[in-house]
């Protein structure tokens, strides 16, 4: 279905939703378009904020992922696109937030450590986190993502406790 016949908003959500066109590589979107994750909380974190503001804006980004999710599933006509990338990116405010309420920087090694555990929740999908993607619309293609980072957060704030 091309785009082209749809409005400048739904143009806009799906734009939003596949990380400006990085969900759209056609292999491994979900790990091309994680990559916006890191990049995008490493400079958010270098801003004159507050982690109370940080985390306020993080939060702001969750929820506007589940209408422009909702949107963009409807739009393409999928349940779950895989070009669909936003909820790879919304996780990563879960995966540091360890960092951001520490107000600890986010180093090149947890930036790393915490993208792969990231990743491998997000490809295993522990429960319950296969059992979130049944949820409706939206909700659904946010939930098992946003579960997988709290799994890799879990484990990215214990390594570097270990570590």
């Amino acid at each position: 279905m091309p785009l082209i016949r749809h409005s400048f908003v739904d143009r806009l959500v799906i734009v939003a939703a596949t990380g400006l066109g990085v969900g759209l590589i056609p292999f491994a979107p979900g790990t091309f378009g994680s990559l916006w994750g890191p990049i995008a909380f490493w400079f958010l974190s270098r801003a004159e904020c507050s982690p109370m503001s940080l985390a306020i804006c993080g939060a702001a980004f969750i929820a506007l992922g589940i209408p422009i999710c909702t949107r963009a599933a409807q739009v393409l006509d999928r349940k779950d696109p895989g070009s669909v990338v936003y909820d790879e990116m919304a996780a990563f405010w879960i995966v540091y937030a360890p960092q951001l309420f520490a107000a600890r920087a986010l180093t090149p090694l947890t930036a790393v450590a915490g993208f792969a555990l990231f990743r491998v929740f997000d490809i295993l999908k522990p429960f319950p986190c296969r059992r979130l993607e049944r949820l409706p619309e939206g909700v659904g293609i946010m939930a098992d993502d946003l579960a997988a980072g709290a799994y890799a957060a879990v484990l990215l704030y214990f390594l570097e406790r270990c570590c």
